[in-house]
This record gives C-alpha cells, sequence and structure tokens, in this order.
C-alpha cells in the first residue's frame, strides 16, 4: 500500500489525532497508538456501545495497534523513546508545550531520530497569545469565524453537527505529514508539522473571507440560501423538500427550461445573479410555486436529466441506503475477533492499484503490548514486571 513501511507513533487521543492517524493506517502505514495503562483513549468510554465495543472508538481507530504506557513514569518514557528510534512519524495532539515538558519536544526528537517528522495538533497553534487556551470543536466553530456565518438570518450563530474542526484539523495533518514525508525522501531530513483546530476552519471560511476583503462587510448569515447566488437552496415539492444549486447562469437557465418557465429570463428584475440576487424572495417564490406541482421524485428525474444539481435531502439512515453511498461502499463491516460485527464509515479516497483497506480491527486496550515491546528487545519476564507496576 501506499504507505507501507513507514511507522507511526500515535499519542492522540479523542478526535483530531485519531481522525489524521487512521488516514495513515488505512493507506498501509503501521500506527502504534499508545495509551494510558488507565482506561486509554477517552473515547473508549464514550457512544454507543452495543456489543460491549464503542462504536465512536472503533470509527477513528481501525488499522492500529495499540499498547498502554504510563509517560509519566521515568520507564515509561525510555520505552517511547526507543520506540520512536524505530518510527518514521510521530503524532500528538497534546495542548502547547505538554511535549517539551515530557522530554519530547522539537529538538529532543531531533536528537533521538534526526529524520523524524513530528506533529502537533492543537486548539489554536504552538504559540500567539492563545496557544496556551483549552479548545474544543465548539469553541473552534465560534472562534475561526464559521459558527458566524452558520444558520438562518436574524437568528443566532448555530454551529455545524458535526465536529467538523477536529475533522479538518486532522486531515490538514495527514497532508503535512505526506508532505513532510515526501520532502524527507528527497533531503534526508525530519521536520515538524502543525495545525490547529481553529487555523483549519478559518481556512475554510472561502468566498466568505475573500468577499470581506474585497469590501469590508462582514457576510450575512443565509440558512440555505446562497450568500453569492440565487436562486440557490432548498425547494418545496408536493411531498417535500429538494435542494438545487444552479450557481450560475448557464444551470440557472437550464433550470428554468426543466421547470417550464422560460418566460422568467424575460424578467428584467432576473436579467442576471446580481438581480436575482437582490431579488431572492421573488425568485425562489416563482420557482417555489412550480416546484411544489409535483413530487421530490419528478423533480430529481426531471432536473438530472436536464443537467442541474439537484438532490433529495437524506436522513443518515436513508444516506446508507443510497445505491451510490452503498457502491461508494461508505459503510463498512468489520468482524472484530472480541466484539463481534462493527460498522464503521468508509475510505473516502480511492485508489486504483492500492486501495484502502481495513487489515486491522479497532484495537482492544493495550491487545499489542507483548508484539511491539517484545520487537524492541524486551523479554517476556521484562513485560510482565511492567504490568505489574503499572507501567504497561
Amino acid at each position: 500500500m501506499q504507505l507501507q513501511g513507514i511507522r507511526v507513533v500515535d499519542l492522540t487521543r479523542i478526535l483530531s489525532g485519531p481522525f489524521c492517524t487512521m488516514f495513515l493506517a488505512d493507506m498501509g502505514a503501521e500506527v502504534i497508538k499508545i495509551e494510558d495503562p488507565k482506561g486509554g483513549d477517552p473515547v473508549r468510554q464514550q457512544g454507543e456501545a452495543p456489543n460491549g465495543y464503542s462504536y465512536y472508538f472503533a470509527s477513528f481507530n481501525r488499522n492500529k495497534r495499540s499498547i498502554t504506557l504510563d509517560l509519566r513514569a521515568p520507564e515509561g518514557k525510555d520505552i517511547l523513546r526507543e520506540l520512536l528510534k524505530t518510527a518514521d512519524v510521530v503524532v500528538n495532539n497534546y495542548r502547547p508545550g505538554i511535549m517539551d515538558k515530557m522530554g519530547f519536544g522539537r529538538e529532543a526528537l531531533s536528537r533521538i531520530k534526526p529524520d523524524l517528522v513530528s506533529c502537533n495538533v492543537t486548539g489554536f497553534g504552538l504559540d500567539g497569545p492563545y496557544a496556551d487556551r483549552p479548545s474544543f470543536d465548539f469553541i473552534a466553530q465560534a472562534m475561526s469565524g464559521f459558527m458566524s456565518v452558520n444558520g438562518a438570518a436574524n437568528e443566532p450563530p448555530m454551529r455545524a453537527a458535526p465536529p467538523i474542526s477536529d475533522l479538518i484539523a486532522g486531515s490538514y495533518a495527514a497532508m503535512g505529514i505526506l508532505a513532510a514525508l515526501v520532502r524527507r525522501a528527497r533531503t534526508g531530513q525530519g521536520e515538524e508539522v502543525t495545525t490547529s483546530l481553529t487555523d483549519g476552519l478559518t481556512s475554510m471560511l472561502a468566498f466568505l473571507a475573500a468577499n470581506y476583503f474585497a469590501t469590508g462587510q462582514l457576510p450575512l448569515r443565509t440558512g440555505n440560501d446562497h450568500a453569492l447566488a440565487s436562486p440557490y437552496g432548498l425547494f418545496e415539492a408536493s411531498d417535500g423538500q429538494v435542494a438545487i444549486a444552479p450557481s450560475n447562469d448557464t444551470f440557472y437557465f437550464k433550470l428554468l427550461a426543466a421547470l417550464g418557465l422560460e418566460h422568467l429570463r424575460e424578467r428584467p428584475e432576473f436579467a442576471n445573479n446580481t438581480l436575482r440576487f437582490s431579488n431572492r424572495e421573488a425568485i425562489n417564490a416563482a420557482l417555489n410555486e412550480k416546484v411544489r406541482q409535483q413530487t421530490i421524485a419528478h423533480w430529481i428525474e426531471k432536473l438530472n436529466e436536464a443537467g442541474v444539481p439537484c438532490g433529495r435531502v437524506l436522513n443518515i439512515g436513508e444516506v446508507f441506503d443510497d445505491p451510490q453511498t452503498q457502491h461508494q461502499q461508505m459503510r463498512l463491516t468489520i468482524e472484530h475477533p472480541e466484539h463481534g460485527r462493527l460498522d464503521v464509515l468508509g475510505f473516502p479516497i480511492k485508489f486504483s492499484d492500492e486501495p484502502c483497506e481495513i487489515h486491522r480491527p479497532p484495537p482492544d486496550l493495550g491487545v499489542d503490548n507483548e508484539a511491539v515491546l517484545g520487537g524492541l528487545g524486551l523479554s517476556a519476564e521484562a513485560i510482565a514486571s511492567l504490568k505489574a507496576r503499572g507501567i504497561v
């Protein structure tokens, strides 16, 4: 696979870091997740566990190995140091300064292994006035500007339901690690990669930020209406709502033809997108009057035939029953040797020759202690002694 032969030491927990390292594991890296002997990653105790195993944990920790290590103990730090000598990448999502206090800051890591790629996922970055602040997804959504533009007009700011800042930061971290590995192959040098929940979301402000830079005007919350294009959003069919997104004049004219509303092309207040945007309520009303005369299924078929971007609003159950989702294998089943069937999300990245695959079930806590520590030269007796003293 793409990352076969790459060893990743994973010091992360909860979500942003595990999401990053899962990407690497899915592409073939050997990811060794280091967890506290007293309970491990807190996500192991969160979410639904119908078969005694957290689906939340399983969804972000497939394809990894797990060892337990007390990193507050000198012996635990010694073992981590030896493990890092065998690694290509180390990832953490501690607050800034914690790795330095543990004795594993960037300079120390360079001494342990000069070509090691290290990655930090933080709330606000490694430095700056907010670097020491604690942060979670909700705080990042609030402080990135993301929440301020999300929601309906004249209503309070609204967060996105998925923990989007964690997922974006984890994706950026994986991207940065891969770039650093490419550089290392070229130069033989290690690299420190840093990303943060807040920076990641800020980078996603897209045209909203661009317009602010250009005009100095704050964007308004527009709900399901587009902040730049009109018509665009949810429209009322006879049995529910249909999403329609004609983002430019070409698609707008196709939409009018499909709806049998070509006469709207002659309306001067709808002549171009700027005018339609200024008269959004009127154009939406004209379209809704037509759309509500037929069902969602009718319009989905007719608009797709006309080449107009559209779709029905699916709930999560409907998503995984959808034939396209099933064809793309975005729901996968893992047969766990201890916990039976586990369903997890599929791989969003597709490779033609060496596709991502599930080659390890999500690990039980410390299941790989003997294999990994034995590979470092520790005897069975030494590992048993470490267990007895709570080091592993």
